[in-house]
C-alpha cells in the first residue's frame, strides 16, 4: 500500500497511520496473560493471579507501551517505503473520528536536507605549520625541573624573592568589611609565577619571616570573583615561612629520573622534542581541521532540521550539568541553565555534521581500518607502554567509534586542502601551545 506523505514546511513532513483496534487489544491480552504468570498479589499463589485483576493493576502502563510499539513499528514500516531519512522523533497524535475498528495517527516529523557543496576549488584555506625549536625545547627541561624542585627554609635574615614558597596568614577588607574568600591561614605560593595579582606580589616580595604588611590591592575590572570586581580592598599580610626552591641539575641522574636509560642529556633532548613534535601534530592538525570547517560551511547550502538542534542542545546542557555535578555544585540535576545560551553552537556543530557527512558520501573519505590503527598506534606512543594503550582503544567499540570519528574528520580535511586555495602560514611554537 503506497504511503501518502504531506510536506508541511521546508524540512517538515506528515503521515497518517492507521491501525486495526483489535491488533492492539489482542497485544495488550497477550502481554497482560504473559505477566499473569509471574506476577505476585497477597493472597494469591504465584502464577495464579486473576487475569481481571492483573488487567486493573497493569491495564493501563500496558496498553501505553503497546501502543507505543505498534505506532512506532508502523511509522518506522511507512517512513521506509516512502523511503524518508528522518531526522529526529516524530511527534505522534491521534485522529478523532477514526472509522469503527481503526485508530488513526498524524506523525509530524523531519527529515533530513538536502546538502550542496559549493566548488571547493574557490575556496580559500589557511593552512598552519609549526616547528619545535631549541628554545622550547630549553623552556621543557625548566618545566621538568620545576616539577623535581625541593625547597629549604631560608634565613630568617633573607627577605622573599621570586621563587621562593612563602607561608602566609591573610585577611582582606572592603570598605571595612571582609568579604568571601579574602581570608586564610597558612597560605601557599610560589613568588613571581603569577598564581596571586600582581599587586599581592610585589608587597609580599622583600618581606621577611614574621614580617606583617598592610597595603590596598585594586581588583580588575574583569576579574573572576564578581562580588569584588572592580573594588579596593585593604589586606593584612603576615609572612610564616621562606623557603627558597633547589632546582635539580641536568645531568645524568636528572635524565635518568625521567626515564632515559643511558642518562644523556642528548637523548633526553631528542625525547622531549620527539613528544613535543607529536603534540604540535595534533595543535596544527586541530587548527588546520578548524579552518577547513568554517570554509566548507560557507560554500554550503541546507536547512537546518529543528530536531537535530534541539538534540544538540539536550546533549550540551545534560554535558553542563554533568561538569556541575563533578565540581561538586550541590543540585546540580536541578541548576537553571538557559538553553538559548547553546543555540548558536548546537545549529553550527549539527550543520558542519551534515555537510561533512554529506562529502564522506560523496567521495568515499571514510576512515579505513589501517587508518584507525595508524592512529591509535601514534596516541599510543606518548605512554610508556604502547601496547598495552592500544590493547585498551580496541577493547572497547565506543573508544574505537570516537577514533574513527577523527580519522574521518582528518580525511576530510586533507581532502579539502586538496583541493581549495590553501595559503600557508607559519606559526611560532609559543603562539600553536599557547593557543
Amino acid at each position: 500500500m503506497a504511503v501518502t506523505v504531506e510536506t508541511l514546511d521546508k524540512l517538515e513532513r506528515k503521515i497518517t497511520l492507521t491501525l486495526p483496534a483489535d491488533d492492539i487489544k489482542n497485544e495488550v491480552e497477550s502481554r497482560l496473560k504473559r505477566l499473569a504468570r509471574t506476577v505476585k498479589a497477597d493472597g494469591f499463589r504465584p502464577g495464579k493471579v486473576p487475569l481481571s485483576l492483573v488487567a486493573q493493576r497493569y491495564g493501563y502502563s500496558v496498553q501505553y507501551e503497546v501502543m507505543n510499539d505498534k505506532v512506532g513499528e508502523a511509522f518506522a514500516k511507512a517512513a521506509a517505503e516512502a523511503q524518508l531519512r528522518v531526522a529526529g522523533a516524530p511527534r505522534i497524535t491521534e485522529k478523532e473520528g477514526a472509522p469503527e475498528g481503526q485508530l488513526v495517527f498524524d506523525a509530524t516529523f523531519e527529515v533530513y536536507p538536502e546538502v550542496k557543496i559549493g566548488d571547493l576549488s574557490g575556496v580559500e584555506v589557511e593552512r598552519v605549520t609549526s616547528e619545535v625549536t631549541e628554545a622550547a625545547i630549553d623552556r621543557t627541561v625548566e618545566i621538568l625541573r620545576k616539577q623535581r624542585r625541593t625547597f629549604a627554609q631560608r634565613p630568617a635574615a633573607e627577605p622573599a624573592a621570586d621563587g621562593d614558597r612563602v607561608t602566609i596568614d591573610f585577611e582582606g577588607k572592603i570598605d571595612g568589611e571582609p568579604f568571601a574568600g579574602g581570608k586564610a591561614e597558612d597560605f601557599q605560593f610560589i613568588l613571581g609565577e603569577g598564581r596571586m595579582l600582581e599587586e599581592f606580589e610585589k608587597a609580599v616580595r622583600g618581606m621577611k619571616a614574621g614580617e606583617s604588611k598592610t597595603f590596598p590591592l585594586k581588583f580588575p575590572e574583569d576579574y573572576h570573583g564578581k562580588d569584588v570586581a572592580g573594588k579596593e580592598a585593604d589586606f593584612l599580610v603576615t609572612l610564616k615561612k621562606i623557603e627558597a626552591q633547589h632546582l635539580p641539575e641536568v645531568n645524568e641522574a636528572f635524565a635518568k629520573s625521567l626515564g632515559i636509560a643511558d642518562g644523556s642529556i642528548e637523548a633526553l633532548r631528542a625525547d622531549i622534542k620527539k613528544n613535543l613534535e607529536r603534540e604540535v601534530k595534533f595543535r596544527v592538525l586541530a587548527r588546520n581541521k578548524n579552518a577547513v570547517m568554517e570554509a566548507l560551511v560557507k560554500v554550503a547550502e541546507l536547512d537546518l532540521p529543528k530536531a537535530l538542534v534541539q538534540n544538540e542542545v539536550d546533549r550540551m546542557v545534560a554535558n553542563a550539568r554533568a561538569d556541575l555535578k563533578n565540581r561538586g555544585i550541590k543540585d546540580a540535576d536541578k541548576a537553571p541553565i538557559p538553553t538559548e545560551i547553546f543555540q548558536p553552537q548546537a545549529e553550527k556543530r549539527v550543520r558542519v555534521g551534515l555537510v561533512v557527512a554529506e562529502l564522506v558520501k560523496a567521495n568515499d573519505l571514510h576512515a579505513k581500518p589501517e587508518q584507525i590503527r595508524a592512529h591509535v598506534e601514534e596516541l599510543a606512543q606518548s605512554y610508556e607502554k604502547p601496547e598495552e594503550v592500544v590493547r585498551w582503544y580496541f577493547s572497547d567499540n565506543q573508544r574505537l567509534a570516537e577514533v574513527e570519528a577523527v580519522v574521518l574528520e582528518n580525511n576530510v580535511t586533507d581532502f579539502v586542502l586538496s583541493k581549495a586555495k590553501v595559503v600557508e602560514k607559519n606559526v611560532p611554537f609559543d603562539e600553536l601551545m599557547g593557543a
